[in-house]
């Protein structure tokens, strides 16, 4: 919730101050809507659909343990709802996925919370190193970027590194020190009553079978090697989008990943309905960095979002109809995977 309403406040406080320094043209906005190469766009949708394909194959590496051969079907399936529900229901949403998969394929939730978490550090440890790569092409192309910029340059130089640290320290502790932590914390918490100790024992236990997959080192590179493509489909999403803007904004592809780089750390701040920080990161790097017209830097952030949030929305609302859910029971689920 503070996140939300810190991505709130920026989200005004941004658009405040560039609509005070520079009036906002309309009519070119609405130009570059018309202007636009529809047939790029649309194809932008070919990569970034593969995408929830991609993490069904890469969940399936993470059930491995508890289910050898899971349904890709069903966990595509359970993919396109999670999604929509995140961008309906915001972060909360992002629990729905886990509770989905595991009733679907019968195994204990907490062993796909396990899974959710092991998911999020892997797509962190990507993006930290997109985010870098951004870093380092930025600052060594001796570009003058603007006070804003420089901030976010300089904070997120010292955020990546302390982050990258800790995210390799979380998968080596998932590989080698899960089962020690396991024994220790069954050990410490001995004194409980036993039918409480049991429920505790048994959600350690069903922890622990989920972050399994990351003690083979075969799983372990299927795991990277999914992750790698799953960026690349998202990075030919971006750049497909720059050609549907071509005349108007000119990204190259090292453009495109450095934008990239950068929106991937605020799309970490999802506002149910809206967005949020993805728009204001975007528009802020495409105005700053690369010196693009206000509108339509905003009119190309707006289209980042619908294709990386919106579009599978109502693909995600058909299934989950297809599966009995409706909106109420897509957001019970959230709210109580979440308390």
């Amino acid at each position: 919730m503070a996140g939300c309403l810190l991505a709130v406040g920026l989200l005004f406080w941004f658009v405040r101050a560039q609509l005070s320094a520079h009036s906002f043209d309309w009519a070119l906005a609405r130009s570059s809507i018309a202007a636009l190469r529809w047939k790029w766009l649309a194809f932008s949708l070919v990569p970034i659909f593969g995408t929830y394909y991609g993490r069904a194959l890469r969940w399936a590496v993470f059930l491995k343990p508890v289910k050898p051969r899971p349904s890709i079907a069903a966990l595509t399936s359970a993919t396109v709802i999670g999604f929509t529900a995140i961008t309906l229901f915001g972060r909360p949403g992002e629990f729905i996925r886990p509770y989905l998969i595991a009733v679907k394929e019968r195994v204990p939730v907490t062993s796909q919370i396990a899974a959710w978490i092991l998911e999020r550090i892997f797509d962190l440890l990507m993006a930290l190193l997109v985010f870098a790569f951004a870093l380092t092409r930025v600052r060594g192309s001796g570009v003058q970027v603007g006070e804003n910029l420089a901030w976010v340059l300089s904070v997120g130089g010292r955020i990546v590194e302390i982050t990258c640290a800790a995210v390799l320290l979380l998968i080596l502790s998932f590989r080698h020190l899960a089962q020690p932590i396991q024994k220790r914390l069954t050990a410490a918490l001995s004194y409980l009553p036993e039918h409480r100790f049991q429920r505790i024992e048994r959600w350690i236990s069903a922890f622990v079978q989920g972050v399994e997959s990351t003690r083979s080192d075969g799983a372990l590179l299927l795991i990277v090697l999914y992750s790698v493509i799953e960026w690349l489909l998202i990075a030919a999403c971006y750049w497909s989008l720059a050609q549907a803007f071509a005349g108007m904004i000119t990204l190259n592809l090292v453009d495109v990943l450095i934008f990239m780089g950068f929106v991937s750390f605020g799309a970490a701040v999802q506002i149910p309905g809206i967005g949020g920080g993805m728009q204001v990161v975007a528009v802020l790097v495409l105005t700053e960095l690369f010196g693009v017209r206000l509108e339509l830097a905003t009119t190309f952030a707006f289209l980042t979002w619908i294709l990386t949030f919106v579009a599978i929305v109502p693909f995600g609302l058909i299934l989950a109809l297809k599966e009995g859910l409706d909106w109420h029971s897509l957001g019970r689920i959230g709210r109580e995977m979440s308390a």
